[in-house]
Parts: structure tokens; C-alpha cells; sequence
């Protein structure tokens, strides 16, 4: 059973068509540009556009039909809005409060537990005002969540804060990732975050869907390189911490061999989500000697997709994982690039950004301490 949308919306010059089954485990990211859809879909989802046209269902239970239009606040959608809307006049603690009221009787998580994993205990007697961006934002999630919802509609929550603010979140909302129970609805434009926090993957352009899948699939696709852009194209890859290194560098396993990064504080044994740019894969058809670089992998060409510039992408096998690498005609037609071709990559990745690294997510059950 699934989250079941079939609606077509219109005003101006702007049309949705959307249908679609969200899945209803983990986290689902909505990615395109300004102007796709986006956030009007969650609108749709959420009952809170009226001329939408078209079925909405959430398993068994219709929400929008030719008959029936169940009203916002009776469908159990958690909603963060980018700009938070948090009470001005309740404390942190109040705010809480006031969701947990509205919905104790649905068996949703207590507001312990909330405070908890979001580390809100000492913002609990302040007030919006007193608080930064990234806090107001944990707030909000945790807020949604205490209503006790069927599924949390996201509408790019991290968009209005700075690059700092938005490292300090998003470990918190891979926390959340991992230990709800609830899924979750995404909406981003920026591909690092959904690299780095969903597992399925809706790209839309113009109010259509244009692509869908898990989200390292798509990613990894040369095809769906002008979806997220050239700029932002990137595969997705797991490792392991197997090393700390005096010199400051963190080794990594991954299906292909070992990685060394700036130093990741984490503990041995830690899994890791790594997001590696394809403008950072250079190609090579022999091991290059005498570089400064530190990550070689061994690698299979899969697919070669020639743009319609001087450009191309090409994807390739690293081990179990997928990568991608960005380079030009020249340079595919030089080194003779065709599937089955052997190869290696030289990741610049010692100078990954920290929001390409995260954690891959396990959704927990009821009975190991899920929220």
C-alpha cells in the first residue's frame, strides 16, 4: 500500500499533473528546480489546495476524489513549512505542548521523546524569538511529529539557512531518518541533501515527473545528469571507518578498496553515506604513478552518454558501487571509453565537502526505540 496521487492543478501559466505512489518507509525526496512543483504537491497532499483536481489516497483511506475532500486537518499529514511558524507567543516547551494535546490520543511519541532526539532540553523554556534558525526548525519537525501523523511533508526546510546553520541540522534530521516510523515527503532542490538523507527519489520539472527511483539509482544515472544538472551530478556510495590516522586523514572502506578523508569524527566501525561529485572523478586506463592524490580506484566503464556540447558523463563500476565521472568528448574519444572498458578513478574527494557525508539510514521497528 502506498501514499496514491492522481491530480492535475492549474493557475496562470503553471500546470501540475502528478500521478504517482509514494512510498511509505523512509524518506522520499521531491528534487527539481524553482518552479517544478514542489512544494505545491505537498500542498495537494497536505488538502490545502482546493482546485485541485484528482484522487489523493493514503493506503485504503481516500482523501480527495470527485466525492470527498477531507479537510486538512482531519487527514494526519505532518507539515514543516521553510519558515517554521512557530507560535511567537508560546515557549518551546508550549509550542510542543500544544501538538502533543491535539493528538495524545493517537498513540504518537510522547514529548520526552521528541525533546530527546532532537536535543531541545535546553531550549524548552525560551521563546521563537530567542532562539537561531536551525533550533526553530528542530523545534518545528519535532512539533509535526508530536501530532502523531501518517506521514511528514518536509517543504525545503533547511532553504533559508546558512551553510553552517544547515550543518548543525542535518545530523539531527538523519537521526530522525533513521528512528521514526513515519515517512517522509522531502522537498529540496539542493541535490547534497537528498544524496544525503532519502532513499527514494521523484525528480520533477515544469509539474511533471520526470524520473523516479531509489535515490542512488537515479543519482547514479548518466541519463538523469541535465534533472539535477551537470554542476550537481554525483553518485552515492556507502563506506565503513576503518582507520584514524596520525596524519590527520580517516580511511574508509568501500566495495572497491579504501578511501582517505580529512579527519570524520566518528568511531571505528561507523557506517558512512558519501556523496562523490563527478566533476571530482578524473579517469585514467592505467594506475597513474606519482600523484599527489590519494584515491585510486579500480573501475569498469558501464555507460558513456555523449552530450550535445562538448561535454559527456560516464558511469562507471567501482566494486559494488556506481560512479559517475563528468569529462569531455575529447578526452572519452582519447582514452577510448566504451562499456567494458578497465579503467581507474582518481577521486579528488580528500577535499569532499561535509555535506556530502553522512549516514546511511536503518528504519527501526516499534520495538527498538522508533519515534
Amino acid at each position: 500500500m502506498a501514499l496514491s496521487v492522481d491530480i492535475r492543478l492549474s493557475y496562470g501559466d503553471f500546470s501540475l499533473k502528478v500521478a504517482q505512489d509514494f512510498q511509505l518507509s523512509g524518506v522520499t525526496g521531491l528534487f527539481g528546480p524553482s518552479g517544478s512543483g514542489k512544494s505545491t504537491l505537498l500542498r495537494v497532499i497536505a488538502g490545502l489546495e482546493a482546485r485541485a483536481i484528482g484522487r489523493v489516497a493514503m493506503k485504503s483511506e481516500v482523501w480527495q476524489d470527485g466525492h470527498t475532500h477531507v479537510p486538512p486537518h482531519r487527514r494526519g499529514v505532518g507539515y514543516v513549512f521553510q519558515d517554521t511558524r512557530l507560535f511567537p507567543h508560546l515557549t518551546v516547551r508550549g509550542n510542543l505542548d500544544y501538538a502533543f494535546r491535539r493528538a495524545k490520543a493517537l498513540g504518537g511519541p510522547s514529548t520526552e521523546e521528541i525533546v530527546d532526539a532532537l536535543d531541545l532540553g535546553t531550549l524548552l523554556a525560551r521563546r521563537p524569538s530567542q532562539i537561531s534558525g536551525g533550533e526553530k526548525q528542530r523545534v518545528a519537525i519535532g512539533r509535526a511529529l508530536l501530532t502523531a501523523p501518517k506521514v511528514l511533508l518536509m517543504d525545503e526546510p533547511l532553504a533559508a539557512l546558512d551553510e553552517a546553520r544547515k550543518a548543525d541540522i542535518l545530523p539531527y534530521l538523519e537521526r530522525l531518518c533513521d528512528q521514526s516510523r513515519v515517512p517522509i515527503l522531502y522537498v529540496s532542490h539542493s541535490v547534497a541533501e537528498v544524496a544525503r538523507l532519502a532513499q527514494h527519489m521523484v525528480v520533477l520539472r515544469d509539474g511533471r515527473v520526470l524520473r523516479t527511483g531509489p535515490a542512488a539509482e537515479v543519482l547514479s544515472d548518466p541519463e538523469a545528469v541535465p534533472m539535477v544538472g551537470s554542476r550537481e551530478a554525483g553518485a552515492v556510495i556507502e563506506a565503513r571507518i576503518v582507520a584514524q590516522h596520525e596524519d590527520g586523514l580517516t580511511e574508509l572502506a568501500v566495495s572497491a578498496g579504501s578511501l582517505f578523508l580529512p579527519r570524520i569524527e566518528a568511531a571505528m566501525g561507523d557506517a558512512l553515506r558519501l556523496r562523490i561529485p563527478a566533476q571530482d572523478v578524473i579517469l585514467a586506463r592505467t594506475r597513474p604513478e606519482g600523484l599527489s592524490a590519494l584515491n585510486i580506484l579500480p573501475v569498469t566503464v558501464t555507460e558513456v552518454k555523449i552530450g550535445e556540447g562538448p561535454g559527456a558523463v560516464v558511469q562507471l563500476r567501482a566494486g559494488q558501487d556506481l560512479l559517475l565521472a563528468r569529462l569531455t568528448r575529447r578526452s572519452v574519444a582519447a582514452l577510448g571509453l566504451k562499456p567494458g572498458v578497465a579503467a581507474h578513478a582518481v577521486l579528488k574527494s580528500v577535499a569532499l565537502a561535509k555535506s556530502d557525508i553522512g549516514t546511511p539510514h536503518m528504519h527501526r521497528g516499534a520495538d527498538s526505540g522508533a519515534i
